[in-house]
């Protein structure tokens, strides 16, 4: 087969049509799925790049096209609903190429790798409503130059798709789970809730070190080249001011961390105190009114307040805590870049780690185990530098952080769900309050 067979461009699947036209009429149109944007980024691909055939190099590779069909078929599992349309096209394709006639091979090629593309860029959609602090940590590889040029280059194109359609580890043991129940079932229309949290997921790396908080079982796990190595519980978000989805990275840790009161609870807890046990007790737990949130803010006459109006919210009070005992950051704090003043830190209340419901906090995150984490992000014992406030420790290497939130699990083979505290599987957050900006809890 020549070159110039594998050139033509966009127009050239003109001359191609009388290859669909000679399928059965019970088929699908082989070059149906050729019809869309996607088949001209295909055909600039191909041409641009002087790609050879991926799929029919030496005829139809028949393994990679059976698995293209299977990974198709249940498609609908990863959120794809055309996948199975797609799959019968993939299969009308390769029963006209079967023939050997060269136009009928470039054809098929072209619906391969089509329908390839389209699912690729489906199961690669950034997670609805995720905070990506750096582009680079959404999901990569969705353009189909990108695509196929991967493809082309795989050592086995069969592993290659099925590494691709596996996405990671939660991602493939949830959806394949509940591919295998629908099958034994014959019900093959996917959960809402399934598809929900898979696109939560599917942000997650399939390899590679990394931690993840799940806001869903209120838990931190430890990646090591992509295998769970550890994991603790944490306490995160409320209903009201859930722990939003972000990827970051982290680069420090902080000892001896500042805790800055979100305005409700200078309302409700801290001036009422005031009132009632006089300065005596805002001073003990070590607080004090500053004029602004910066590194080196003024430090504000406590008693110049009008605690009453502090109380009744009339007033807006900055109210920072230093280190100590009492301090509501513990010993600890493990801030990443997010616009929403997102972090991990410790806490020196363990009590509620107990507890089965731990969405209590005003959306940061509080680890059970802060001591094992720091270790872990450093590879040695965390050990403060110095008793200053605010003494941070740069880590040996930036370590991605996924924020996230599954309420669907694999038990015994079988898919169950946790209760949805936040809602987000029936409707997926678009952004969060600015309420989150110095909540610290």
């Amino acid at each position: 087969m020549t070159r110039n067979v594998w050139l033509l461009g966009a127009a050239g699947f003109t001359l191609l049509s009388g290859v669909a036209a000679s399928a059965q009429s019970t088929a699908p149109d082989a070059l149906t799925s050729l019809a869309s944007p996607v088949a001209d980024d295909i055909a600039a691909s191909y041409a641009t790049y002087h790609l050879q055939p991926i799929w029919t190099g030496t005829g139809i590779n028949e393994a990679a096209v059976a698995q293209l069909v299977a990974i198709l078929q249940k498609a609908p599992f990863d959120g794809f609903a055309e996948g199975p349309q797609l799959a019968a096209q993939v299969q009308a394709a390769a029963a006209q190429a079967r023939s050997g006639d060269p136009g009928a091979l470039t054809a098929a090629e072209r619906v391969f790798s089509t329908a390839w593309v389209r699912y690729v860029q489906t199961i690669k959609r950034p997670t609805t409503g995720m905070i990506y602090a750096y582009p680079v940590l959404k999901p990569q590889g969705s353009s189909a130059s990108q695509i196929l040029l991967t493809a082309s280059a795989a050592p086995s194109l069969q592993a290659y798709l099925a590494n691709t359609a596996n996405v990671n580890p939660i991602y493939s043991q949830l959806r394949d789970a509940a591919w295998a129940e629908a099958q034994a079932s014959g019900n093959l229309t996917p959960d809402p809730r399934l598809l929900a949290n898979l696109d939560r997921v599917r942000s997650i790396p399939a390899n590679g070190r990394f931690l993840v908080v799940d806001a869903g079982s209120s838990t931190l796990t430890l990646y090591e080249n992509g295998q769970q190595l550890d994991s603790m519980k944490v306490i995160t978000g409320t209903k009201e001011l859930p722990t939003p989805m972000i990827a970051s990275v982290m680069y420090y840790i902080t000892y001896n961390p500042y805790w800055h009161a979100p305005d409700h609870l200078v309302r409700k807890t801290i001036a009422p105190n005031v009132l009632k046990l006089g300065l005596k007790y805002f001073k003990s737990h070590g607080y004090k009114v500053i004029d602004d949130w910066s590194e080196n803010p003024t430090v504000i006459d406590p008693t110049t307040i009008d605690w009453k109006a502090a109380a009744a919210g009339t007033l807006h009070l900055k109210i920072q805590q230093g280190p100590g005992p009492l301090n509501s950051m513990g010993i600890l704090k493990f801030p990443f870049p997010n616009p929403e003043d997102i972090y991990l830190h410790d806490t020196p209340d363990h009590s509620k780690f107990a507890l089965a419901d731990r969405n209590l906090s005003n959306g940061c995150v509080r680890v059970e185990d802060a001591k094992r984490l720091g270790r872990w992000l450093l590879g040695s014992d965390p050990v403060a530098p110095g008793t200053d406030a605010e003494m941070r420790v740069q880590l040996p290497k930036g370590t991605p952080i996924y924020l996230t939130y599954i309420t669907a699990q694999v038990r015994d083979g079988k898919v169950s769900y946790l209760p949805d505290a936040y809602g987000w599987d029936k409707a997926a957050p678009t952004q969060f309050a600015s309420s989150y900006q110095a909540a610290g809890n």
